[in-house]
């Protein structure tokens, strides 16, 4: 009975158009970042900052960038870590070349040159789709991984390719402890969530979706494969260097090009996967997913063993992780194929129409 819409009309294009357009879902946001910001940061500690909240904040933001490339122009790619790498070296020689650079022009910078390299690797989709596409896209892991080995100009002429920053500063302000950074993520997540839903909303989202559900269609009624498609590579790449540049300088400090391995592209392929392709909010699912369970496994498994009266060792411990969170991934593509975001969808429908059964 509390998700109704009786008495909510539309008057004017603008209230119809709003991103929530129910009331119900404009509070329950508005309730949520109230809590993100005021209430979360009197709660947790330290440890919670580091381990869950500053890596789901990343995690869900590199996801947005895959998710407009995969989920909502159907472009697969596999290159998302060389992407977030790109992202944080570029922010990395920008930030220490140019004396008094500010983190947040760095941090765009970083994200300007994941663009230029996005759309170099976009290129192949011009001609190949699906798998070859995703070969295609893998190429620039590789490429990104020789690079920053081999040319030392990027790495500050680092042998081993491995960096670090350090005294980082927003607005003057020291950023050296985990509240400051967890603010600083959430606001950084917040601006440009709220940019990705606005743009998929828009004539370019839709031009995205159009080849996305068939590009031959698409290109009669007269939209641009070309412009799209590359358009979706950078806005993408984007918002994953900028991810990636945050992943090195707010969560790691200390990064080498290992950091970003294809174990990171897989990793956010199953977030956008997981949460639901084709959907901003799919992201912070798939996000949460990925970077909740393994910290709940690795609390519960030794108390269950113990439970069950025998030892697990640490070996052990991260073997049976991998070994749940596998089956868990396969149970949830069963269970629904379009994702968490599809289940939150149907639960909020059932609640339109509850107590009622039709």
């Amino acid at each position: 009975m509390l998700y109704r819409e009786n008495g909510q009309f539309k008057t004017t294009y603008r209230a119809d158009q709003q991103i929530f357009p129910i009331t119900q879902d404009r509070v329950f946001i508005g309730v949520l970042l109230l809590a993100a910001f005021a209430v979360v940061p009197w709660l947790a500690t330290d440890y919670f900052f580091n381990a869950i909240l500053i890596p789901f904040l990343i995690f869900s933001l590199a996801a947005v960038g895959v998710n407009i490339l995969v989920g909502y122009c159907g472009q697969i790619s596999l290159g998302s870590g060389a992407f977030m790498a790109v992202g944080a070296y570029g922010a990395y020689n920008f930030f220490v070349r140019v004396p008094g650079l500010p983190l947040v022009v760095a941090l765009i910078l970083g994200g300007l040159c994941a663009t230029l390299f996005g759309i170099l690797f976009g290129l192949p989709s011009l001609r190949v789709k699906g798998l070859y596409l995703a070969v295609a896209t893998l190429a620039a892991q590789f490429f990104s991984d020789w690079m920053f080995l081999r040319i030392n100009w990027l790495t500050n002429n680092s042998s081993s390719g491995s960096v670090s920053v350090s005294n980082l500063q927003v607005f003057g302000l020291p950023l050296d402890s985990a509240l400051g950074k967890y603010f600083f993520c959430l606001a950084l997540l917040v601006v440009i969530a709220l940019l990705a839903k606005n743009l998929v909303r828009g004539a370019i989202g839709r031009e995205w979706m159009a080849i996305r559900d068939m590009d031959v269609a698409a290109a009669v009624i007269g939209i641009r494969p070309v412009y799209a498609k590359l358009s979706a590579f950078a806005v993408s790449s984007f918002i994953i260097g900028v991810a990636g540049a945050l992943w090195a300088f707010i969560y790691l400090g200390t990064w080498e090009p290992a950091a970003f391995s294809v174990d990171q592209s897989f990793r956010l392929l199953f977030m956008v996967i997981i949460g639901g392709m084709g959907s901003i909010m799919g992201s912070f699912f798939g996000a949460a997913f990925i970077v909740i369970l393994p910290v709940a496994l690795s609390l519960s498994l030794p108390a269950l063993a113990r439970l069950l009266g025998f030892d697990i060792s640490t070996a052990g411990i991260s073997h049976a992780e991998l070994m749940v969170f596998g089956g868990l991934i396969v149970w949830f593509l069963i269970v629904e194929p379009h994702g968490l975001a599809r289940l939150w969808s149907i639960g909020k429908q059932k609640l339109r129409l509850w107590p009622f059964p039709h």
